[in-house]
């Protein structure tokens, strides 16, 4: 391991204390060394808040003085030019180029003096993309870019999905019994529980994640699916649904979360407006058709499987009818598997994803 690469492991670390406060921007994470030692180190905290740069700087220590109002101060910003003439920031994101809800964070390196800049990858984000570093670079300032690129791309899989493929990133998510089972018609007309009630608290965390949800028609027919957090603290995700047959009522729509619904849009069309309504992360839970034409258009990034240990015939008697399998994956990979309360947890990715 190089030297490089140890202290973009660390910028790593730092950038996914943010996973639950930062979207929709990006998780990043920087680290300034001197002399071989780490003198500054922050991660963007929250949206709207001080960048990872910003925070990074910040938390240099000068003796006996504070960087809080370095730039009112000559003789602190004097002593922090000098330590950063012989340092190097680690970040695993291009620093921005461009004003958002904070200034661009190249000119606070520039104005600083940091020497060297280690970028783990560049900012996607059409308003940056090579921009920042163009800058630093002008400045004087050697930059070193792709340093662990491959693992810092993976921190923000979401974020990068929508700047370069101008999609959300698109989970699949359902819940089987062993035997592939999805769904059934019982004697009695009662619906088919797979989850347990700590697994459906997950899926409520894992929406709390998602900027939407989509289901299919007869998923919104029969289920009454409310694709709330409710069972988690987190804002509901927008609610979606496709109807090309116009055999939804009103009574989806009449709802407390924003609810879309498509009519003939094609799944390219309804990603593409998603993307433009800032959707970055799009979850799509059912049922089985929905759920298989995306598989077959490409159209998915992960997949999240819970699988019963229970056969139909044990979860609901041998009285049944209708059953619906589970759709199948192509070009998968497993990347996770874990057991919760005797159900099989999975996480799958698509092949070469990354």
């Amino acid at each position: 391991m190089t030297t490089d690469e140890k202290y973009m492991h660390r910028a790593i670390q730092l950038a996914r204390c943010g996973e639950a406060s930062v979207a929709p921007n990006p998780m990043v994470g920087a680290v300034i060394v001197c002399r071989d030692k780490i003198v500054g180190e922050g991660f963007h905290r929250q949206y709207g808040g001080p960048h990872a740069e910003v925070n990074a700087i910040n938390s240099v220590k000068l003796e006996g003085k504070s960087l809080a109002n370095f730039r009112n101060d000559e003789e602190v910003l004097r002593e922090l030019r000098q330590l950063m003439s012989e340092a190097t920031m680690y970040v695993t994101l291009e620093p921005c180029s461009h004003w958002g809800k904070t200034p661009p964070c190249c000119e606070l390196i520039i104005e600083v003096g940091i020497k060297r800049v280690v970028v783990g990858m560049l900012d996607p984000n059409a308003k940056v993309n090579g921009e920042g570093i163009r800058r630093m670079q002008e400045a004087g300032i050697e930059v070193v870019t792709g340093v662990l690129e491959k693992e810092c791309r993976e921190i923000n899989p979401r974020f990068n999905t929508f700047h370069s493929q101008h999609r959300p990133w698109i989970t699949l998510k359902w819940a089987q019994l062993s035997d592939g089972t999805i769904g059934c018609k019982t004697k009695d007309e009662n619906r088919l529980h797979i989850s347990t009630p700590f697994t459906q608290m997950l899926v409520h965390r894992l929406r709390a994640r998602c900027q939407a949800i989509m289901v299919g028609t007869n998923t919104a027919i029969n289920d009454h699916p409310s694709l709330t957090t409710r069972l988690w603290q987190g804002a509901s995700p927008l609610r979606v649904t496709i109807d090309r047959r116009g055999v939804l009522n009103d009574d989806f729509a009449k709802s407390e979360v924003e609810t879309v619904v498509y009519r003939n849009e094609i799944l390219s069309e309804i990603l593409y407006d998603l993307h433009k309504r800032g959707v970055q992360h799009l979850m799509v839970e059912g049922g089985s058709k929905l759920l298989q034409s995306f598989i077959d258009a490409g159209l998915w990034d992960e997949a999240r499987v819970e699988i019963s240990p229970q056969t139909v015939a044990e979860s609901v008697g041998e009285e049944w009818q209708e059953r619906v399998v589970a759709p199948m994956l192509k070009g998968a990979e497993l990347y996770e598997e874990y057991y919760v309360e005797g159900h099989k947890m999975l996480k799958i990715l698509k092949s070469a994803h990354f």
